[in-house]
C-alpha cells in the first residue's frame, strides 16, 4: 500500500526518496477504508486530513438548499482527496467528499507543512502539486465559461476515460454541470458517430 505513495511522491520528486525519508512518509499516514457512500468529509467541518486514494473512487460535492449535488471533483487512484480551501485558511468546509466505490486509502494531515519539513525534497511535489490543481481548475472554468456541454463532455472523455466507466451518468452530469438527460442524448450522438 505504502510503495504506491512512495511511487507517486518519487514521480515529482528531483530525486529519490531514502530509507529514511520513506520511513518518515509511511509513520505520516495510516491506512484507512472507506464503504461506499462512507463521509471521509462533511460540510461544516475543518478539513484536517488529506486521503491518497490506493484503490477505489471518491467524490467532492456541495448540496444546494433543494438537496440537489453539485459535483466539483472525482478521485480515483494515486489521487488526493480534501479540501484545500479549508486546510490553508482554516474555515468549515463548505463540500462533502465520500467514497463512491469501496475505497482504500492512506490518510495524513491535509497541511503538509511539518512533513514538507521533515522531507524537504518533498517541496518539489508541493510545487508541481499546486501548479497542477491551478492549471486543472482553470481549465475547469474556462470550459464551463467557453464550451458546449457537447464539448465538455469531449474534453472529459479525452482527459479522463475512467471517470467515464466508473462514475454514473447523474454523476458525470452534474460534475460536468449538465442535467442527466443532456448528457443522455450527447452519449446518444457520440455513439452514433
Amino acid at each position: 500500500m505504502y510503495d504506491l505513495l512512495i511511487k507517486y511522491f518519487n514521480r515529482y520528486t528531483s530525486r529519490p526518496l531514502n530509507g529514511d525519508e520513506i520511513d518518515l512518509i509511511k509513520s505520516s499516514f495510516t491506512p484507512k477504508k472507506f464503504r461506499k457512500k462512507q463521509y471521509f468529509l462533511q460540510e461544516g467541518e475543518l478539513c484536517k486530513y488529506a486521503a491518497f486514494v490506493i484503490k477505489g473512487a471518491m467524490r467532492r460535492y456541495r448540496v444546494d438548499d433543494k438537496g440537489e449535488e453539485h459535483i466539483v471533483d472525482l478521485f480515483l487512484e494515486n489521487w488526493w482527496a480534501n479540501d484545500r480551501e479549508s486546510v490553508i485558511t482554516k474555515t468549515p468546509t463548505a463540500y462533502f467528499i465520500d467514497a463512491w466505490e469501496d475505497t482504500e486509502a492512506l490518510v495524513g494531515k491535509a497541511d503538509f507543512t511539518i512533513l514538507v519539513q521533515q522531507v524537504p525534497v518533498l517541496n518539489d511535489w508541493v510545487v508541481r502539486l499546486g501548479e497542477r490543481h491551478d492549471i486543472a481548475m482553470r481549465k475547469r472554468l474556462n470550459a464551463a465559461i467557453d464550451m458546449s456541454a457537447e464539448q465538455r463532455y469531449t474534453e472529459l472523455e479525452k482527459m479522463y476515460p475512467e471517470f467515464l466507466q466508473r462514475f454514473p451518468q447523474h454523476i458525470i452530469a452534474s460534475y460536468l454541470g449538465i442535467n442527466k438527460v443532456t448528457l443522455s442524448r450527447i452519449r446518444g450522438q457520440a455513439s452514433k458517430k
